[in-house]
């Protein structure tokens, strides 16, 4: 069996136990981001499976975009990545 070299980790725990791997990840050509998909990005970069360079140039997001996802699940969980929850959060918080 072949395992491509990689930087980094090939999987990191999260602190309810389960383990996230790269396989986890969402596929390079992803372009409809659900909450779950968004999540687990958010959790690769924030546990140190994968740098953010890495998953900003391999999912062709924003800086911004990222920082939005991140700020969403640190504020709200992963609920807050729902397309609908991040419209309501705005509009209060705005």
């Amino acid at each position: 069996m072949y395992l491509k070299k990689v930087d980094g980790p090939r999987a990191v725990t999260l602190p309810d136990g389960t383990i996230l791997t790269r396989a986890d990840l969402p596929p390079k050509e992803t372009y409809r981001w659900v909450a779950s998909r968004k999540a687990v990005v958010v959790q690769a970069v924030a546990y140190g499976l994968v740098p953010r360079s890495e998953v900003l140039e391999r999912y062709d997001l924003s800086e911004e975009e990222l920082d939005l996802w991140t700020e969403a699940v640190r504020r709200h969980g992963i609920s807050g990545l729902k397309v609908t929850a991040i419209q309501k959060n705005r509009t209060t918080e705005g």
